[in-house]
């Protein structure tokens, strides 16, 4: 205590050291900064102001990164999305096809649920910030994932309809996305990925009917594909329905 009885005040605790960061860093965190406000808010009610409050810096410096203001900043945050997206269906080539698609889809659909708003607003497009750029962006996810697709199929140069019955199926696979957020984010989503998987499948099997290509694809993937998996618990379910439908046989 001092003269006056009272204690002395506790001595305050030494402010942590600013630390400047580089221009790779800093565009680094306002791109982050700006994807977790996009995953959840369309890109028309997302403001700069908004992305330098979640960065914790100024508007001008927002500007400073992206003169282009958001339309600059969300191309770069679609991007970077973009990138992530694409390395969904990068699976190692073994083991049933049915299990590396649905490794993908796992990694895919969780995207999709952390990423709600945002990827309803991606894909739906007429968004504000949509630029043919943008556009380019997410074709070229779609793209890179039927190429994903064809390489765990083993089809180094597919033909016109096998390469349509891949990308028929990534359509379908956005637009189940996009119904599923829609729906509350029901069936659950290992239902979806499992219905998505055969779905694939079923599409395979179709073509396969008309295309030698996609026949002799079809017939090595199912060679793999044990009895009591995915795909032979659906060939079990189908026979009955078809049986019922003689006449057609």
């Amino acid at each position: 205590m001092n003269g006056s009885g009272t204690a002395p005040a506790a001595p305050t605790p030494p402010r942590p050291a600013y630390r400047r960061l580089g221009v790779e860093e800093r565009r680094t965190q306002l791109i982050a900064a700006a994807l977790v406000l996009f995953a959840h808010r369309p890109p028309e009610e997302v403001s700069l102001d908004d992305v330098a409050a979640a960065a914790q810096v100024s508007r001008p410096l927002v500007y400073r990164y992206f003169p282009g203001g958001k339309p600059q900043l969300y191309e770069a945050a679609l991007r970077s999305a973009a990138d992530d997206l694409e390395l969904c269906f990068a699976e190692p080539p073994t083991g049933p096809l049915s299990g590396r698609l649905a490794a993908a889809l796992d990694r895919y659909l969780a995207f999709v649920d952390e990423h709600d708003a945002g990827f309803s607003a991606l894909l739906r497009g007429g968004s504000v910030a949509e630029t043919s750029r943008t556009g380019a962006i997410v074709d070229g996810v779609r793209r890179a994932a039927a190429v994903q697709v064809l390489t765990h199929l083993g089809v180094p140069e597919p033909g016109p309809r096998l390469r349509m019955t891949v990308r028929t199926w990534i359509t379908a696979v956005e637009a189940a996305s996009l119904i599923w957020l829609d729906e509350g984010k029901q069936p659950p989503v290992t239902e979806l990925r499992d219905w998505l998987v055969e779905h694939f499948v079923a599409l395979l099997t179709v073509t396969a009917a008309g295309d030698e290509q996609t026949a002799r694809v079809t017939r090595a993937a199912l060679a793999l594909e044990p009895a009591d998996g995915p795909v032979g618990r659906l060939a079990r379910r189908v026979t009955p329905v078809v049986a019922e439908a003689g006449h057609l046989l």
